[in-house]
Formats: C-alpha cells, sequence, structure tokens
C-alpha cells in the first residue's frame, strides 16, 4: 500500500466546510468552496455565524434541513442565510404602520408627481417649491411637515378611489400626528431654526381643512356637542340635521396668517418664503359700499342693524314682574361689526374681479375675527355674504379639492334661511342678496376642465379685463411689501398661534 501524501490540516476554516466535512482552503474574504457553491461565507459575513451554529444545534428547524451536500439546494440555502443583513430602514412618520413602508413610498411618489401641481394652478412658479425643497425639508428632519405632505397626498389619492380603507385611514392618520407634532412644536417656540417649516406646515393644513369637506358629513348639531342647554343651542344655530359652517377652514386659514404675524423676522429672510408669498395676489380693497360695487348690496340697512344693536329693545316678560332693562351693547363691539362687515365686501369685491388667480381663496384667511364670531351667531348678513363666497369657488370648480364645493355650500347656507331659527320673513327678506350665488351655484359651465371663464353676462364681470385693471393700478405692489408695512403698523405677535381642529367625522 503506498504511502499516504502529506497534507495540511485545515484548522480555520469556516463553517459551512466544517459542516459539509470538507478541506477549506481558508482564503478571504470567501473561501473557494463558498464561492464555487453560491453561498454565503461567514469569512465575508461574521454574522451567518451565528445562524448557522444555531441551526446546527436545532436539528428541527428550518435551517438544519438545507443540504449543504447538494448544489440542488443553493436556492433554499440562499433563502435561509441571506448574503446580506440589511438593517431596517426606519420609516417617514410615526403614523405608518409596522410593515407598510411602501405606503410612505406611494404617498411621497403621488405627492411630487400630481398632488403639489394641484395647490399651485394659480402660481406656477412655486411648483418647484413645493415638488422639490418642500419634501427635502422634510427629510431634514421637520416631522411635522412630512406628516402633513403625506396626508394630502393620502387625501388626493383617497378622491380617485373613495372607497379605500386604507387611504382613509392614513389621511386622517398622517395629519393627527402633523398637528400634534405641529402643536408641540410652537408650544417649544418659533426661531430661525422652524418658522420656514412651520409656516409651510401651516399652508399644508389649510389645503387639508378644505379638501377634506369633499369626504365629510357636516358637523354634527348640538346633541353631538354636547350641548344640552337648548337655548345657547339655538343661538348658534345648531340645530339636528341642520347644514353647519365649515369653521374648520377659517380657523387653518387664519393659522397661516398668525405664522406669517408671530414669525415674520424669520421668515421675511426666507427666500422660499417669499417667493411663495409673493406668487399670491395682493390684496387691493376698495372700502366704497353702495350700488356703485357688486356686492355693495350686502350692506343695505346696515345702519339700522348696528342702532337696534346698540340699543336692543326690551324683552317680553309673562308674569306681572318689569323685565330687566336691556344692556346697551359697547361702541367698540358695534365699531368693529362694522368694520367686520365692510371688510368682508371689500374683500369679495376684489375677488370677484379675477376669481381665476386664486383669490377667493383669500377670504378665510383675511377677514377679521369679529366676522368668524358672526358667523359663530348666525347672523343672517354674515351668511348671505358667506353663500356669495362659496359662490366664487364656482369658478375653480375643476380643481379635485374644490369640486363641486359651490353647489353644496350655497345650498346649505341658504337652507338656514328656510330653517325655524330665523323665522318665516328671513328668506324673502334676504332672497335679493342671495339670488346671485344661487345662480351661480347652479349654473353649469360645460367649459370649467378646458379652463374657460363663466360668461360675463353670468358672472357679471370680465375675469380678464379686470385683471388688466387691477394690474395697472397695483404696478409696484407685492404681497410681501404688504406685509412689510403692517408688520411697521403693529406691534409684534408673541402669542402661540391657535392649532385648528379638524374634523374627523367621514361621510
Amino acid at each position: 500500500m503506498p504511502p499516504r501524501r502529506s497534507h495540511k490540516k485545515s484548522r480555520a476554516g469556516c463553517r459551512r466546510c466544517k459542516v459539509r466535512k470538507i478541506k477549506c482552503d481558508e482564503i478571504h474574504p470567501r473561501c473557494s468552496n463558498c464561492t464555487k457553491h453560491g453561498v454565503a461565507c461567514d469569512f465575508e459575513h461574521p454574522e451567518v455565524l451565528a445562524e448557522l451554529q444555531t441551526s446546527a444545534a436545532s436539528p428541527g428547524t428550518p435551517g438544519s434541513s438545507v443540504d449543504f451536500r447538494s448544489p440542488v439546494n443553493h436556492a433554499s440555502a440562499r433563502a435561509a442565510t441571506p448574503l446580506t443583513r440589511a438593517p431596517a430602514t426606519p420609516t417617514l412618520s410615526s403614523a405608518t404602520p409596522a410593515g407598510q413602508r411602501l405606503l410612505e413610498l406611494k404617498l411621497m411618489h403621488h405627492y411630487t408627481v400630481m398632488t403639489c401641481k394641484t395647490f399651485t394652478f394659480t402660481a406656477p412658479v412655486t411648483e418647484d417649491i413645493w415638488k422639490i425643497t418642500v419634501p427635502n425639508l422634510a427629510f431634514a428632519g421637520s416631522q411635522h411637515l412630512a406628516d402633513a405632505i403625506l396626508a394630502v397626498a393620502a387625501l388626493h389619492l383617497r378622491s380617485m378611489t373613495p372607497n379605500d380603507r386604507e387611504l382613509i385611514r392614513a389621511s386622517h392618520a398622517y395629519m393627527a400626528a402633523s398637528l400634534a407634532e405641529y402643536s408641540a412644536t410652537l408650544t417649544r417656540g418659533i426661531d430661525n431654526t422652524n418658522a420656514e417649516t412651520l409656516f409651510l406646515t401651516a399652508a399644508l393644513i389649510a389645503f387639508q381643512s378644505t379638501a377634506t369637506r369633499v369626504f365629510m358629513k357636516d358637523e354634527l348639531s348640538l346633541s353631538t356637542a354636547g350641548n344640552t342647554d337648548g337655548l345657547q343651542g339655538r343661538e348658534r344655530g345648531h340645530t339636528a340635521g341642520c347644514y353647519a359652517i365649515p369653521f374648520s377652514w377659517f380657523h387653518s386659514f387664519q393659522g397661516v396668517k398668525a405664522i406669517i404675524a408671530a414669525s415674520w423676522q424669520y421668515l421675511r429672510a426666507s427666500p422660499v418664503v417669499r417667493q411663495v408669498i409673493d406668487s399670491q395676489v395682493v390684496l387691493q380693497l376698495d372700502f366704497t359700499s353702495g350700488p356703485n360695487t357688486f356686492f355693495g348690496h350686502l350692506l343695505d340697512g346696515l345702519d339700522d342693524e348696528l342702532a337696534a344693536m346698540a340699543h336692543p329693545p326690551p324683552s317680553r316678560s309673562g308674569g306681572n314682574s318689569s323685565p330687566p332693562p336691556p344692556t346697551p351693547v359697547a361702541d367698540e363691539l358695534i365699531t368693529s361689526t362694522r368694520q367686520a362687515y365692510q371688510h368682508a365686501v371689500a374683500v369679495l369685491n376684489w375677488a370677484h374681479k379675477i376669481p381665476h388667480k386664486g383669490a377667493p381663496l383669500a377670504f378665510p384667511a383675511t377677514v377679521s375675527r369679529r366676522f368668524i364670531e358672526l358667523l359663530e351667531e348666525r347672523r343672517p348678513r354674515a351668511l348671505a355674504i358667506l353663500a356669495c363666497f362659496f359662490a366664487l369657488l364656482k369658478s375653480m370648480d375643476a380643481i379635485w379639492w374644490l369640486q363641486g364645493m359651490a353647489r353644496r355650500e350655497v345650498l346649505g347656507v341658504v337652507s338656514l334661511f328656510n330653517s325655524d331659527f330665523f323665522g318665516p320673513d328671513a328668506y324673502r327678506d334676504w332672497w335679493p342678496h342671495l339670488e346671485w350665488a344661487m345662480r351661480i351655484a347652479l349654473y353649469e359651465h360645460e367649459g370649467a376642465e378646458r379652463g374657460e371663464p363663466i360668461p360675463a353676462d353670468v358672472w357679471g364681470a370680465d375675469w380678464y379685463a379686470e385683471e388688466e385693471a387691477l394690474e395697472r393700478q397695483g404696478e409696484s405692489n407685492s404681497y410681501v411689501r404688504h406685509i412689510e408695512l403692517l408688520s411697521q403698523m403693529v406691534s409684534p405677535v408673541h402669542s402661540v398661534p391657535e392649532v385648528p381642529e379638524l374634523a374627523t367625522q367621514m361621510m
């Protein structure tokens, strides 16, 4: 028998070669045998060693069923022990359910490809800001901005597939997360590091609050709000089954204004914010009242109303005791009420001339706090003004988040005049002031999808002729300049802006 050939034993071979009882050439980072069979080598991936040891110690586990001696099982071997161990990628938002990171990618893709274009229709120059800059700011660590982006994208996708339960959950969950983080950031304070992203988030919240109305039921009445005081409920006009005003619009748009006021010292240095603001049409308000303005009729009888408000008639008493004397209203309240109505009508007159530039959307952001209070009190004059505002949205009916808004909201407001709350004469008395809003809301505009304006004889103004006239009047004006002037006239605002509460009841 010939002598046995001398050979070198392999004492530091890889685990796979030892399991297969073959000699390992100990080549790093991957031995020849593992390279030949296309499997992971613990020289290259040390973490594989622990897995192989576990498999060897537990013969009943799926990992031990891999036959390392057979090349037929290479696919199974690769499935059991992947070549790489990629770390778990964190989700962009804490509102993303575990295992649904693809949903985030889907929403972010949809936002950058489609959604961002739908709210820059009046200012195409800002498309790159909303498409590129805003997501980059979110990726840099602004959680409330990231959640707001995902929320509006989910809402846009939901408009295409209204019954998709995943998108319904996502649109609400991401906005709730955004509002929570937005509120926490405001509580910590506004500074030069967060003013820019807070402004952008506030703008997206306002957009979301408007678009959500398409999917919402009307706000519930007195009983849902937990208000058991029938008189108070009647005073606010909350009757079961009644139309309810979307106050979240006003609160969210007023929130954008509050953010600008509270942080203008920082925002004025942001080229992103300045371009977004300057892309908006500048308010050019004419406070002339009377028949010379289109909506001047909405102020008819205002003096008599304020006089009655200043000296209310004595209340009737059913007993023998004399009724308490009426409480006179402070002069300041009378003045603020007059100014609130005049300013709101002036905004309507301006927006009516250039609705195609997005001017009607300035209404909820620019009306005074006193006007919102008048709406909360369900004052007929305030509601008639509101109906005309909603009718102006007919000019943007082709946009998904405003589609059908004019018809639905105008009909809702007008229904309040038919309710028992205002009495039997309210509809007859106020119909001349509601007639234009109703006619526009019910108008079938066949050219809306093609971007054609509503005919001047129907609308009451030639949009493009009015636009040229306004441009000649304010060639040197800009919105940033307008804010600069206001900031010099008033003291800085140090209070924390109010966080809007968005309705969550779905249709």
